[in-house]
């Protein structure tokens, strides 16, 4: 008679700190050593606190790399459960960067997932599923991005409070998964919230600051929705720019923001440098006309909105009979409200953009302020005078 039995799996290995430590220690560079040092006095004593900052110590040294993943599946996976869950993701998914193979790399980050409270550790939760997100992006797996980018979305908006990181994670993996479908106005404002959750000195290096630059000028300048450049022309970010062969595209920023044709021509013969921008020359050239009609609006008075299509096509350098398919144009991009008198050949402008001024176009407007104080001063001393002759 034969009798078949169920055979349960090996119970984990009880985690031994002296034979972790003596392995330690011969199998890494002296300058750790006084940080595995550390790593014993603090787990003996369950200071996990401090362990915690110890072991984001050990990862900003370079010299862990090689270890970085052992240490991890050995040392951290015996007391990962009295760990704060979101610090716990934070050195998973530094760890994780270690992990070459595609596969290897996610299957790490996933069997994490199933080990993290889901309902009390929102915030790992969410910095989790972007981190795994990420990882699938890296490898091309777009569908299964997007389908955890969802998730982690969904559990984001349910909270009221977030650490930035958690926030720069998901948002820099919804600019990283719009940049890969080459949808620009997505990736802009993605990307610009997620510079508002990192400090770009500290935490990206000098050519990720510069690679972002460039990525966000090109989104700007392709973005089938983006009008006003102000929020980027405003950002330390374009600095990197600054004494690169990229220096001219934020010369470019600035003219459309100005609206001003003149230099666009000037510097369209850069254009080929960045083949892209090349290939969507005719897109351009009318978003600068958009841009300059945009801008002529702006200056004007309230009460001076009523231009003639003469004079628009002056501002935007078109022939007169290309004025009012651009004036349309703008009007069903909702960048300006108003009608157009096709008899007259007139446009009547109510409404223009609101828009994040440059500092030249502040200085615009406080000209134009002061003008109008200046006037009210005139209005009520002649009020004044009638006042005193009655």
């Amino acid at each position: 008679m034969s009798t078949s039995m169920a055979v349960d799996a090996p119970p984990k290995p009880r985690f031994d700190l002296d034979e972790f430590m003596t392995a330690a220690l011969a199998g890494t560079p002296s300058e750790l050593h006084p940080i595995f040092e550390s790593f014993r006095t603090l787990y003996t004593r369950k200071l996990w606190h401090q362990l915690t900052s110890k072991l984001f110590v050990f990862l900003e040294t370079d010299a862990s790399r090689p270890c970085r993943v052992h240490v991890f599946e050995t040392f951290v996976r015996d007391f990962e459960t009295k760990l704060n869950q979101l610090r716990l993701v934070e050195i998973a998914a530094r760890v994780s960067k270690e992990i070459d193979n595609p596969q290897t790399h996610v299957v790490f980050l996933t069997s994490l997932l199933e080990r993290i409270d889901q309902k009390t550790s929102k915030e790992a939760h969410v910095l989790l599923l972007a981190t795994i997100a990420h990882a699938k992006l890296l490898y091309g797996d777009l569908e299964g991005t997007k389908t955890d980018m969802d998730k982690a979305g969904k559990v984001l908006d349910t909270l009221d409070s977030v650490e930035n990181v958690v926030n720069a994670a998901y948002y820099n993996l919804a600019a990283d998964y719009y940049k890969a479908k080459a949808e620009y106005a997505p990736y802009y404002s993605k990307s610009l919230l997620y510079l508002a959750c990192v400090d770009i000195e500290k935490d990206l290096t000098a050519g990720e600051r510069l690679s972002r630059a460039h990525d966000l000028s090109i989104a700007a300048f392709l973005g089938e929705t983006i009008y006003n450049f102000g929020e980027l022309l405003m950002h330390p970010i374009l600095d990197s720019l600054d004494d690169t062969p990229h220096a001219w595209i934020k010369k470019l920023l600035f003219t459309f923001n100005e609206g001003n044709i003149g230099k666009f021509e000037s510097l369209a013969p850069l254009f080929p440098q960045e083949p892209i921008l090349q290939e969507n020359y005719a897109f351009l050239r009318q978003k600068i006309c958009l841009m300059a009609l945009i801008e002529s609006v702006f200056k004007r008075n309230a009460n001076d909105r009523t231009m003639t299509f003469k004079s628009i096509a002056e501002e935007t350098h078109l022939p007169v009979d290309e004025v009012e398919h651009l004036v349309m144009k703008a009007l069903s991009l909702k960048l300006i409200r108003g009608s157009l008198d096709q008899v007259d050949e007139k446009a009547q402008i109510t409404w223009v953009q609101p828009r994040v001024l440059s500092r030249g176009q502040i200085g615009v407007l406080s000209d134009r302020l002061k003008k109008w104080v200046d006037k009210l001063g005139s209005v009520e001393g002649k009020l004044v005078e009638e006042g005193e002759r009655a």
